[in-house]
């Protein structure tokens, strides 16, 4: 871990009270009638180790789609991450979309990223390659389907920042979209995963 990354994760908590008094990143967002058009388990990635990941398999449970940087003042939410992921391990998922879009945040390849998250917040959630989630040309496929209304339903809003995160049902609908400072085992995220 850098001394920047030291210096993120020891003042984390500090930096979630301030953002979320200042009203910084905290929207959230859900629609659970909407029905997509595009199915999302028609989509598939690739892992950060080269391995293809087809979102078929995780029909039948509810999946959090997150965009993550590892010099990130929310990196600390690593930690929440994979304690959600563990807590609800048999109907839920969670998922890593490591990017760089915001201000070079994520400058590691993904073998640093996988190493870093494993050794320094025992991520074993699984992690995508390294992509771009901002709306563009080399968006990622599975961000293009999150923030395109005509293809999930109902959502155009794309990650305002790094940790967005987005919450897909059961049956494959996008639910829920909640800003970078709402906290992984915050009220708002885990009456959504119980609902």
């Amino acid at each position: 871990m850098t001394t920047r990354q030291k210096v993120l994760k020891a003042v984390y908590p500090m930096w979630i009270w301030f953002a979320g008094k200042k009203g910084l990143n905290t929207k959230n967002l859900s629609n659970e009638k909407a029905m997509p058009s595009v199915s999302f388990y028609s989509l598939s990635d690739t892992l950060n180790d080269g391995t293809a990941f087809d979102f078929e398999q995780l029909r039948g449970k509810k999946v959090m789609l997150v965009n993550t940087a590892s010099d990130c003042g929310y990196t600390g939410q690593y930690d929440d991450l994979q304690k959600l992921s563990e807590q609800y391990k048999d109907k839920f998922v969670v998922i890593g979309f490591p990017a760089n879009d915001f201000k070079e945040q994520e400058k590691g390849t993904d073998e640093e990223i996988a190493s870093f998250c494993k050794i320094n917040f025992g991520v074993s959630f699984p992690l995508m390659k390294k992509s771009s989630v901002k709306k563009g040309g080399s968006q990622n496929r599975v961000f293009d389907w999150l923030t395109d209304a005509t293809k999930n339903g109902w959502n155009d809003q794309p990650p305002s920042w790094n940790f967005c995160k987005y919450m897909v049902d059961e049956e494959g609908r996008l639910t829920h979209f909640f800003g970078s400072t709402i906290e992984p085992l915050g009220k708002e995220i885990t009456e959504a995963v119980h609902h």
